[in-house]
């Protein structure tokens, strides 16, 4: 690859789950714009507790750092926070200069669930819509959560066939929002919108607002919810906190009320379906890839 003066430089090192997020604040500290992580060994992914961070085994910690960055500079102030006898091991790239957020968008096409729901980005709308159309505006941003994923895609496909008029509802991990934008534009009365990361939150607000539905969707922290049993709640995590959550989820629902759950591998379905089956009638899990959804009835 030509190296050209708009680079931007990629420095990779391998660190484990408990130096890696230390390693992550000195790349921080001596200039990276930006640090992400990456599995080395492609170890399964373990579920973390609701508000926890974990790490793989062996990390890769990866630091994005300005096209006109001195790298040795980088390397000796890594030498010198880790108080190492050398510059550290590490692999340095150089990734051209692109428009990331145009290249997702070439990516990105609209994307129907169900028979009237459509996930668009700004701009663009299907030839196949028709008026009856429910169109969903979405473009990339801060947080997870664009249809494309197969648990998002199945809490999708459940929401366009069941969503009621003046619904109450609750979206639990809201992520990017989609979810509770889309069951307010499919006639929801009012969406509470969870999670315990404020740029979910953030996210899910610019879209609720983008999408005219910011006066449908409050956003806050799951520990705020109201007493106030709703008419249906929608959970894309992880099957580990779901079945957490069951009695949580017990207490927020009415008589009657629907549960969708998602973010569930196919082998946990039967485990995330016996911590609900006290207080929920569950169905059938339906399936997409690896993934599942689960809906039930409050008893």
């Amino acid at each position: 690859m030509n190296m050209t003066a708009s680079d931007w430089i990629q420095i990779e090192l391998t660190a484990t789950a408990a130096t890696a997020e230390s390693l992550a604040d000195h790349l921080s500290n001596i200039g990276a714009l930006s640090v992400s992580f990456e599995d080395e060994a492609d170890d399964p992914v373990f579920e973390p507790a609701p508000g926890a961070t974990t790490l793989w085994p062996r990390t890769v910690v990866i630091g994005l750092f300005a096209p006109d960055t001195d790298i040795v500079t980088v390397l000796a102030g890594l030498q010198r926070a880790l108080d190492l006898p050398e510059p550290p091991d590490c692999r340095v790239k150089r990734l051209q200069e692109r428009d990331w957020v145009r290249v997702w968008m070439d990516r990105f096409h609209p994307m129907r669930f169900g028979e009237r729901l459509w996930i668009c980005p700004s701009g663009q709308t299907s030839a196949e819509a028709g008026p009856d159309s429910v169109i969903v505006t979405l473009d990339p941003g801060l947080a997870f959560g664009t249809g494309t994923h197969e648990t998002t895609a199945l809490c999708l496909e459940w929401l366009d066939r069941n969503v009621r008029p003046g619904w109450k509802m609750i979206d639990y991990g809201c992520g990017s929002g989609i979810l509770a934008v889309a069951a307010a534009k499919l006639g929801a009365g009012h969406v509470h919108a969870v999670d315990i990361d404020p740029q979910a939150l953030y996210a899910t607000a610019e879209n609720a607002r983008k999408n005219q539905v910011a006066g449908i969707i409050d956003e806050g922290d799951p520990a705020a919810l109201p007493d106030v049993p709703v008419d249906c709640i929608v959970a894309n995590i992880l099957a580990g906190p779901l079945i957490t959550l069951a009695p949580r989820f017990a207490t927020l629902l009415r008589a009657g009320g629907h549960l969708v759950l998602s973010g569930i591998l196919h082998e946990q379905a039967a485990e995330v379906s016996a911590a609900y089956s006290e207080a929920f009638i569950v169905e059938a899990p339906a399936r997409h890839g690896d993934w599942v959804r689960l809906a039930a009835r409050r008893r």
